[in-house]
């Protein structure tokens, strides 16, 4: 019996980082623990810069612990430089507990949940699910600190009605999410202090008559603190079952997340591996910069989404001038990068015949008329260069005339001026809570963006536009 191999490295280091990131705080947290074993250096947007970027540096910041920006200065660098950027997003659709969660129905204890973005929710049915997010505790010094949390074993499920209680379902499964849509966490009869009446004196900040006794338990352990130590908390559900190589081959990875992990993984790990590449001792040119947004799935429109400030501070912090950002502007390039739609062997009518992109076929061009992806010829053009400089293949797609076009981050980060081209990697069970990609596409994806940071201002020198 054939037994399969492991996947690429970079499919396998893929996999760690989504399996260490639950949730955008938690991938954050993973990426900046990548950029510090890779030299970067943390700065804060509250400091002031003066003294402290220095030619041939390497800085990373973070926003609300759920957006982040790297970015490299190259040896020569002042002023004016244009910005050579990488933009994802980090945000997954998901369920979200509610901040009063406690709910009790025959004997059960049942967790409030919100839906976040636009999930495939039929698929969270069934799942064991479990917790992580962040948490506002007590720490030592009487003062209060935000922690991660990741809880590794089951804690809820959401189980399907039995079909013998609905001969139809195998026709059509609809439920209303909310009242249909309520994860099981547990028995009543096991519930610390059920008899005790609800703490009528508790203070304003006080969360403890929000949320099943049980539950907060469970929180208090995990971060060894007493249950009254916990203030508030974002706690997202999500699949404890990891992310893996799979296929007859390993060609495939099953995971949750990888809308869109990752592409914010590949532009991590491209910026990591670039920044100890002999290339990066000599670049000239460009600042080349990653940036990880929240919020995508719902809009972009937070302090951490792509319609924030972070890439116009960080323009005008390393260009403080009005002429000077509006020559940086000109001559930089964004990246955008989300994952796009593979072609499904069931369902071959959903794509345009000549747009069909296949996994591990290599980066997806994304275009559309109506600007709801942001590449042009030129853009374009940019991208098959960089691809072809590392042997890679290129791979086009538009939506049917009859389909309405998704979009992401890269037309609305175009309204700052900067140039911008929308692409990605093709897979299927997109907004699922397990999704499937390609093993080999990973490296492809990271090839591109480091033959992008190697490369961009040297290639935009050649390129002429009146």
């Amino acid at each position: 019996m054939m037994i399969p191999q492991a996947g690429p490295e970079a499919a396998t280091r893929l996999i760690s980082f989504v399996n260490a990131s639950p949730t955008p705080f938690h991938a954050v947290r993973t990426a900046s623990v990548r950029l510090e074993q890779a030299g970067f250096r943390k700065i804060r947007e509250a400091d002031d810069w003066d003294g402290v970027l220095q030619p041939g540096g390497k800085y990373y910041l973070t926003r609300n612990q759920s957006a982040l920006l790297a970015f490299t200065l190259p040896q020569k660098w002042k002023p004016g430089a244009g910005l050579s950027i990488v933009a994802t997003h980090i945000d997954s659709p998901n369920l979200r507990v509610r901040p009063v969660s406690k709910k009790t129905k025959y004997g059960y204890l049942q967790v409030g949940v919100e839906t976040y973005g636009g999930g495939i929710w039929h698929s969270w049915f069934d799942r064991d699910l479990s917790l992580a997010g962040r948490v506002v505790v007590t720490n030592k010094n009487g003062g209060f600190t935000p922690k991660l949390i990741k809880i590794d074993r089951p804690l809820l499920r959401i189980p399907t009605l039995a079909i013998h209680l609905d001969r139809t379902v195998s026709d059509g499964f609809k439920f209303n999410k909310e009242t249909e849509f309520t994860p099981i966490a547990g028995l009543a009869e096991n519930e610390l202090n059920s008899d005790k009446p609800a703490d009528k004196e508790a203070g304003a900040s006080s969360i403890q008559n929000n949320h099943h006794s049980a539950l907060l338990a469970v929180l208090s352990e995990e971060l060894s603190v007493a249950p009254e130590e916990i203030h508030d908390f974002e706690l997202h559900l999500y699949d404890v079952q990891p992310a893996s190589f799979a296929g007859l081959s390993n060609e495939f990875i099953f995971s949750p997340r990888l809308d869109n992990q990752l592409s914010s993984f590949a532009a991590v790990d491209a910026i990591a591996g670039h920044v100890s590449s002999p290339a990066f001792t000599t670049l000239e040119g460009n600042v080349n910069c990653i940036a990880l947004f929240n919020h995508e799935e719902i809009g972009s429109v937070s302090t951490s989404g792509a319609e924030s400030s972070l890439i116009p501070s960080l323009l005008h912090r390393l260009s403080p001038s009005p002429q000077v950002a509006a020559q940086s502007i000109a001559r930089s390039f964004l990246v955008s990068c989300d994952v796009g739609h593979a072609i499904h062997p069931n369902y071959s009518s959903k794509h345009e015949e000549n747009h069909a992109p296949k996994m591990n076929g290599g980066v997806v061009i994304k275009t559309n008329a109506s600007q709801r992806y942001a590449s042009d010829s030129i853009g374009s053009f940019v991208i098959k260069k960089l691809i072809e400089k590392k042997g890679g293949k290129v791979q086009e797609y538009e939506v049917r005339n009859d389909m309405a076009c998704g979009s992401t981050v890269g037309p609305m980060l175009s309204k700052i001026g900067i140039r911008t081209v929308d692409i990605g990697l093709g897979i299927l069970s997109m907004h699922s809570i397990r999704e499937q990609c390609g093993a080999k596409d990973p490296q492809n994806l990271i090839d591109l963006f480091t033959s992008f940071f190697e490369g961009f201002a040297e290639l935009d020198k050649e390129l002429i536009v009146d």
